[in-house]
């Protein structure tokens, strides 16, 4: 999204004291749960127990404290009641989720989808609370294959709680960003949610350039006649849907958002923000599903020329065997041809002193006569049949 131009509209307002009150109360307890479990550490990869990547307090677009635990952050909080806490999370577990639901009064079934990885895209509202599941992805280059991360985001009147379960989104760059903008950053916590939002969808367009070369390259397999090509239209079509899955929620979602721009009274800067980003998402999800279908068609190809394929193979080995039929006709009827004479001779090549014409005197021409008879009667035979 370009330069977000909003105005912060809390949807709600506790007054001071009794939100001070609340938080004291919140933070001794989260003090005493969680406090002897966590070390301060810059790594992104907490050890266990630990999971703030990056905690911070933000009072007019700045930050003012860097809290290294969620005590640290609650009680920071406390002190400056028109400040906004961001606290970025990355596989928290139980008691750190527990510790924020009693802090920030989160519903127990947002905590529960927070908790656990592999949840659809969506956006829920909890009284002044919004808690959005976003899907991340991101081009591999090497394996041509694309690989999908997961955020969860917390929105309330002055905090905004990221939840990663994977490497993606980079949300330390959406970080950088907003603080480079302190007038952007002082809007209040909606500011964060649509520039989160931002980084997502940004994030799709070199997935979808990645899959448009994918499926070009398919393209020249399949009529180079590969015959790898079919698993791998299998494998990127897999791809796509799941692509599919994580883009075409953020339509109905994007939609919700803007449908409650009257109701909670959002500035016009706002909505051009939510429409940049709306255009962005309904333009990747037209692509993705323009590729879903170019992939079932490919498929189509591929198995219209297999069969073509293996039909001209099959008329080669008919073919082929037509021709080997002919041969061993021709084999066959000679065979029987030479047999004739074979047998003739073979009877009249018997030395027995009482067979009979052994003796006569036209025994010999009659069986050369015979055979040749014989002979000529099978070649026209065979000859009409078409054998030779």
């Amino acid at each position: 999204m370009s330069d977000l131009r909003l105005r912060s509209l809390r949807a709600f307002s506790r007054t001071p004291s009794l939100r001070a009150a609340a938080r004291k109360h919140a933070a001794s307890v989260a003090a005493t749960a969680i406090e002897p479990a966590e070390k301060p550490s810059r790594d992104p990869q907490k050890p266990k127990g630990h999971s703030v990547v990056d905690s911070a307090i933000y009072c007019g677009g700045n930050r003012i404290a860097s809290p290294h635990s969620l005590a640290e952050t609650y009680a920071a909080l406390h002190t400056s009641p028109q400040s906004l806490a961001w606290i970025g999370l990355y596989r928290p577990d139980r008691r750190e989720l527990a510790s924020l639901a009693q802090e920030f009064d989160l519903h127990e079934l947002a905590i529960e989808d927070a908790n656990e990885a592999h949840q659809r895209p969506k956006l829920e509202r909890y009284g002044d609370t919004l808690f959005v599941v976003l899907k991340a992805a991101r081009y591999r280059d090497a394996t041509e294959e694309v690989e999908f991360g997961e955020v969860h985001v917390f929105v309330g009147p002055d905090f905004v709680v990221t939840v990663r379960h994977a490497e993606a989104p980079n949300l330390a760059a959406v970080r950088r960003r907003v603080e480079r903008d302190p007038e952007l950053l002082g809007r209040g916590a909606e500011a964060v949610l649509y520039a989160i939002m931002d980084k997502v969808v940004d994030g799709y367009a070199p997935v979808v350039a990645g899959l448009e070369n994918d499926i070009d390259e398919i393209e020249t397999e399949v009529f180079r006649g590969d015959p790898k090509v079919s698993r791998r239209i299998y494998e990127l079509s897999r791809e796509v849907i799941e692509f599919q899955r994580a883009t075409r929620p953020l339509v109905g979602m994007l939609e919700q958002l803007r449908g409650g721009f009257q109701k909670y009274g959002v500035d016009e800067e706002l909505q051009r923000s939510l429409r940049d980003v709306a255009d962005h998402v309904t333009e990747v999800v037209e692509k993705v599903d323009g590729f879903r279908e170019l992939l079932r068609d490919i498929l189509t190809v591929n198995a219209t020329l297999v069969a073509q394929q293996q039909n001209e193979e099959m008329k080669s080995l008919a073919i082929a065997s037509s021709e080997q039929n002919e041969e061993v006709k021709r084999i066959s009827a000679w065979a029987a041809i030479l047999f004739a004479p074979t047998l003739i001779g073979t009877v009249y090549g018997m030395n027995f002193d009482k067979m009979p014409e052994l003796h006569w005197e036209y025994g010999y021409p009659f069986a050369i006569g015979l055979m040749a008879l014989v002979c000529g009667g099978l070649h026209q035979i065979f000859k009409r049949r078409g054998w030779l």
